[in-house]
């Protein structure tokens, strides 16, 4: 078989492997909908005030998009990475032609073909329930893929040494809240302190959430970096750090456990 058609297989079988937790299906796409509905619809923003949501409502959809950009690779593959060294079904994978790089690889396609549609329901629902008006730009596609690919690597690196699926979700969770809220999603720089600053961009979510404002809110002023285009430059650096963090999870994925 060739690279193509093995990639494939593995996608498909990992594919029906979702579909077939409900659970798992459900909370994929409720969990977001729960946020914007609490924090779109019922805290709503204020512009003319001040506090935690003192923005306009597009401000915030790179925030509602990091929740499944950011939560669903890294809880699914740290937990498959996990369940298959429990199972020591990478000591089977070690004896098939299929590397742990096209394994990564696979899986990846799933969760974004997961979270492509996640973020298409986040959107219209940004849209309905809070009146955002959102400029639609095709670079939203990419932010999203390579997001998508950079924290399935950081995912696999976490169920790699983790010791259970358990410990992988808890690992998950206590890096993607702090990372989450503070990556300029939904939390200002300014209402940082500025010693924080650096530690902001040393977050992979920031360039993430910095670009997809730069495409989506048409009243957004980004500063250009080393003069080039934010948007462009954003992406660039994220997808620098995904080539990165995804070669690092192929590498932590163990051929025996």
């Amino acid at each position: 078989m060739s690279v193509a058609s093995r990639v494939r297989a593995e996608t498909g079988a990992g594919w029906r492997s979702f579909i077939r937790r409900r659970t798992a299906v459900f909370f994929t796409f409720f969990f977001p909908v729960i946020l914007i509905v609490i924090f779109g619809a019922l805290v709503r923003t204020d512009p003319a005030g001040g506090g935690l949501f003192a923005e306009p409502p597009v401000y915030y959809v790179p925030g509602y998009l990091a929740v499944v950009v950011l939560f669903t690779p890294l809880s699914r593959m740290g937990s498959e990475v996990a369940r298959h060294r429990e199972g020591n079904r990478f000591e089977k994978l070690a004896t098939t032609p299929l590397t742990r790089a096209e394994w990564l690889l696979a899986q990846t396609v799933v969760n974004a073909v997961i979270i492509g549609l996640a973020s298409l329901l986040i959107l219209g629902l940004v849209i309905v329930l809070t009146g955002a008006e959102i400029a639609f730009s095709p670079l939203l596609v990419p932010y999203i893929l390579v997001g998508v690919v950079c924290f399935c690597g950081v995912g696999a690196i976490l169920g790699s040494y983790t010791d259970s699926q358990d410990g992988a979700v808890a690992a998950s969770n206590g890096i993607g809240l702090p990372l989450l809220f503070l990556s300029e999603t939904f939390i200002t720089l300014e209402q940082l302190p500025d010693w924080f600053e650096p530690l902001v961009n040393l977050s992979p979510l920031t360039y993430f959430t910095r670009g997809v404002r730069a495409v989506t809110d048409p009243g957004a002023n980004p500063a250009t970096i080393a003069g080039v285009d934010p948007a462009l430059a954003n992406l660039a650096i994220l997808a620098v750090l995904a080539g990165i963090v995804f070669a690092l999870g192929a590498r932590s994925i163990p051929q025996t456990d």
